[in-house]
């Protein structure tokens, strides 16, 4: 049995060709863009408009950070930028 064979908490994402957290892992996404695209892919079997919300304010977080000149510059705020 594979991590994939095993949700806790429903099966929203058992139901998808790509599962999110597979998706995120391979393109090396960072925590930000890993949790909009989670809210997104899910947002019409698990909570509707409420994740599209969650989405949205991870969204909001990526562009205010990004719109700092110094983001990529501080170690402490490399978390920012995908690891690709």
């Amino acid at each position: 049995m594979t991590w994939k064979d095993t949700q806790v908490g429903g099966n929203h994402y058992k139901k998808m060709k790509i599962q999110p957290a597979e998706f995120i892992e391979q393109n090396g996404l960072s925590y930000l863009q890993g949790n909009a695209i989670k809210y997104i892919c899910r947002f019409r079997e698990k909570n509707g408009v409420e994740d599209l919300r969650k989405a949205k304010h991870y969204i909001d977080m990526l562009i205010e950070f990004h719109m700092q000149p110094e983001a990529e510059d501080k170690p402490e705020k490399k978390w920012l930028v995908p690891r690709y």
